[in-house]
């Protein structure tokens, strides 16, 4: 008897899925990050990456006659127009946005879906987040409707600090960072996983600037030299990144660069030699990590890839597509609470190693590397350094993989569930 009413319930799941599958529909979800301005590269990256994912998505079937589709909306990385683009998602009846670039912006964005999805029942909306990683979104400012996918500063941090507690030849570090949400986090994180990992390291200075508005960083580099540092902790993305490099190499700074977001979009190719065997990168991803089971769709975006936009680089994009797709199947629905409750305490099989999203906080938990980029084998660099970043001559290769429990930080989040 039970094994019968066990049959019947997987036939009717079957059913259901099958049935719902057959449905065509299209699931738009709103890009909303910068596609104008001085970050605009970083975003038309991320739009690229996205459309490709979907278009693999939709050609797959996977989802039957449910399509994806990316609508962009430009953020300017500014919070007011982040909230303007979102009230026009809202009038066009788009249940999905995701975006990345700005804790600033994310901050903006998670008060604002909360607020629209109290006062909306049955209109909520879901915001799957890539890249904005203030701590806080996770801990306590989480959501029910927002979940991230890439590790927060802290965990980065975690995982960052942990490799460089093993170099001994670290002695001095300068802390560099953006004046913004996110640039306070870094600062925070590396003093107190330094302060408690190698406390024989000085913090010999602790700089913050304006985001995205210095044009020279001349007098910071000047400050970093006379401090004696050997090491410098920066969160800086885009052109705050590369122009921080191109002058610490206009005025003979030697420095190791330990950073988050050196390999965006655009800044390798700024950087130049100046960031060879200088800059290291905490990132999820990189083409020539080992066993990589991404290598395939690496390849593929590459020989599709846009003009401008010639990279691979954000793995947890991919994994956060497949699995929103996974979570609309199990769901077997579109609906954003329905997808929400699916997506919870999910494990996927990504491409280097099984992901988990905590369902505590909404935080995915995954293994990360620490990478540096060095001249390309092809530029006389290592053998082992054989893609390039676009076409800049620099290329990618692992100093250390940290499994995922190294970042898994614990959560201060009192998750709020709808009822």
């Amino acid at each position: 008897m039970i094994q019968r009413m066990i049959g019947a319930a997987a036939f009717a799941a079957a059913a259901a899925l099958v049935s719902f599958a057959a449905q065509a529909q299209t699931v738009k979800v709103a890009y909303i990050d910068p596609l104008s301005g001085p970050f605009a590269q970083t975003g038309e990256q991320g739009l690229a990456e996205f459309r490709f994912a979907v278009d693999q998505i939709n050609k797959s079937g996977r989802l039957g006659k449910v399509k994806l589709e990316v609508v962009p909306f430009d953020s300017k990385v500014s919070p007011q127009e982040s909230l303007n683009q979102l009230k026009r998602v809202i009038d066009q009846d788009i249940r999905f946005i995701t975006q990345g670039n700005g804790s600033n912006v994310a901050g903006a964005l998670i008060e604002a879906v909360d607020r629209h999805n109290e006062r909306n029942p049955g209109k909520e909306i879901l915001y799957l987040n890539y890249a904005a990683v203030d701590p806080a979104f996770t801990n306590e400012k989480c959501s029910f409707w927002h979940f991230r996918f890439d590790a927060n500063a802290d965990m980065k941090m975690e995982s960052l600090t942990t490799y460089m507690a093993g170099r001994k030849e670290i002695k001095k570090v300068y802390l560099l960072n953006q004046d913004y949400s996110f640039g306070h986090a870094v600062k925070k994180a590396a003093r107190e996983m330094l302060s408690r990992k190698r406390p024989d390291v000085q913090i010999v200075g602790d700089d913050l600037h304006p985001l995205g508005k210095v044009t020279d960083f001349s007098p910071y580099i000047a400050k970093i030299k006379a401090s004696g540092a050997d090491s410098v902790i920066t969160g800086n993305w885009g052109t705050d990144m590369s122009l921080l490099v191109k002058a610490g190499k206009d005025a003979g700074l030697n420095v190791d660069y330990y950073t988050y977001y050196a390999g965006g979009l655009g800044t390798p190719t700024a950087m130049g030699e100046a960031a060879a065997g200088k800059v290291k990168i905490i990132a999820e991803y990189h083409s020539n990590v080992e066993n990589n089971k991404a290598a395939k769709w690496d390849a593929d975006y590459r020989k599709q890839a846009p003009k401008g936009n010639p990279d691979f680089y954000f793995l947890r994009g991919k994994i956060m597509w497949d699995m929103f797709a996974k979570a609309i199947l199990q769901a077997k629905s579109v609906e954003p609470k329905a997808v929400a409750l699916a997506l919870e305490g999910m494990r996927h099989g990504g491409e280097l190693g099984e992901v988990e999203m905590r369902k505590s906080d909404h935080q995915l938990i995954q293994p990360l590397y620490v990478l540096t980029l060095e001249k390309s084998a092809a530029k006389g660099g290592p053998k082992n350094a054989k893609i390039d970043m676009e076409g800049s001559g620099l290329a990618p290769i692992t100093n250390a993989r940290l499994e995922a429990y190294t970042s898994a930080t614990p959560t201060s989040c009192q998750m709020k569930r709808p009822k």
